[in-house]
């Protein structure tokens, strides 16, 4: 799909341009555009790296086993279909606990072996369970805790608040993950998608060769799973007296402010100046406080975001290249002004439109989208500050539908798509009232 949306902009970018006059414009957009794709992924490299270093030390130091545990007595009463023990309930568990931390390449292996496991339990072979549905529509829910992608792409692009995206995007993937099970749960009981009603589309033998090339990184995610040694006391108390420090010093911070008749004024501050450097301090003595080789964690995954800021280059290409194309043609202007009347309706500015049609088909689309938005607008503007929060709390739920229910291949998704679908509405919906009211 988003083939056809590539060669729709490119096309009717160039078309456009010839009826409005705006050839040179277009002529000079893909020149402009193709730059900055390059000099932002290269800008994007040390913040992307410092910020997956940090989260490596969060892995290492067994955070993401705390947060399966602790989701644990939860995922049972969601799941009353899974026996807690079957491997199915561990693999779901590990998987949202990978995906809340941000750690997608972890997360995705869980999750195919998590369906592997559910449709062992499937007395339907090809036809979705209630369990895959809900499974699905929590995944695609957006479910995340540290949208730190985000917040480094707005980093690199000049934000002077960054991390001011990280409190709205939390609560508006809350929104969305309990519009996700609430719409699971209640469709799963309708007759309309009783599993009874469709054919038992035999899936045959096991698609093995589609499960191994997914569950491949399996080794490296239940790893990152292995329950850690508890925190050293001595270690604790060295944390506890720094936590005191800062704890005193943000104190010092207010009571400053309050004499200075701004206190109204502290709490975006501390938003906008002390949010990330204590995160960061947090994450730090985590690691310390778990006896974690934090250079050693940090400088690990540092590397992968080297990595990972390189490999993007040509999709943002593609992407900046393509909206850039169709901004200066003036077709996207076009589409804005006819769609404002209806947007505006519930305040949702047309401009950010792209972002929320491009966001479930495509992750790198979407970043590319993002990116195109905040150059076009600014990262700190309202629209600007919409579309990270959008792509913090948000997922691509075509490609999680396609690669899970491809690897077990079940043919009826029965009530998956529209449960997924109302949870991408509400992300959306959620980002613009928090949005509101934070920005």
């Amino acid at each position: 799909m988003l083939n056809g949306i590539f060669i729709a902009l490119i096309v009717g970018s160039v078309i456009t341009a010839a009826f409005t006059g705006r050839m040179a414009e277009v002529n000079a957009a893909w020149i402009d555009s193709a730059r900055f794709a390059v000099t932002t992924a290269i800008e994007l490299v040390g913040v992307m790296a410092l910020w997956l270093g940090l989260m490596r030390v969060l892995r290492d130091a067994g955070l993401l086993r705390s947060i399966a545990h602790a989701l644990a007595p939860l995922m049972r009463r969601l799941f009353p279909d899974v026996p807690a023990e079957h491997p199915a309930m561990a693999a779901m568990i590990m998987n949202i606990a990978a995906n809340m931390l941000g750690l997608g390449n972890a997360a995705t292996p869980f999750g195919l072996k998590a369906m592997q496991e559910l449709d062992r339990l499937n007395p339907r072979k090809g036809v979705a369970t209630d369990s895959m549905a809900l499974f699905l529509a929590i995944n695609t829910s957006g479910v995340a805790v540290f949208p730190l992608g985000v917040i480094a792409i707005r980093a690199a692009l000049g934000s002077e608040n960054a991390g001011g995206i990280l409190v709205p995007s939390i609560l508006a993937t809350l929104c969305s993950t309990v519009v996700a099970v609430l719409v699971a749960r209640a469709l799963a009981r309708r007759p309309a998608y009783a599993p009874e009603r469709y054919a038992e589309a035999s899936a045959g033998s096991e698609p093995e060769e589609t499960l191994a090339a997914g569950i491949r990184g399996l080794d490296e995610a239940e790893e990152t799973a292995t329950p850690q040694p508890p925190a050293d006391r001595r270690r604790l108390l060295a944390t506890l007296a720094v936590a005191a420090v800062l704890a005193v010093g943000l104190v010092q911070h207010f009571v400053g402010a309050s004499a200075e008749g701004r206190l109204d004024e502290v709490g975006r501050e501390v938003m906008q100046s002390w949010l990330l450097p204590l995160l960061m301090t947090a994450i730090v003595l985590f690691g310390f406080n778990h006896r974690v080789k934090v250079y050693e964690s940090f400088v690990q995954g540092a590397r992968e975001g080297f990595q990972i800021a390189v490999m993007i280059i040509p999709f943002l290409v593609a992407i900046l290249v393509a909206v850039g194309m169709f901004r200066a043609s003036g077709a996207l202007g076009a589409i804005i002004a006819a769609v404002t009347p209806a947007t505006s309706l519930i305040g949702f500015p047309a401009e950010a439109l792209p972002m929320a049609l491009v966001r479930p088909l495509s992750g790198s689309g979407a970043m590319g989208v993002m990116m195109e938005t905040m150059k076009a607008y600014g990262p700190d503007s309202f629209v600007g500050f919409l579309v990270s929060v959008m792509n913090g709390s948000t997922e691509t739920t075509f490609y999680v539908l396609a690669l899970y229910f491809g690897s077990v291949r079940v043919r009826a998704a029965r009530h998956t798509v529209v449960a997924c679908l109302a949870a991408d509405a509400t992300g959306v919906l959620a980002a613009l009232l928090w949005c509101r009211i934070f920005f």
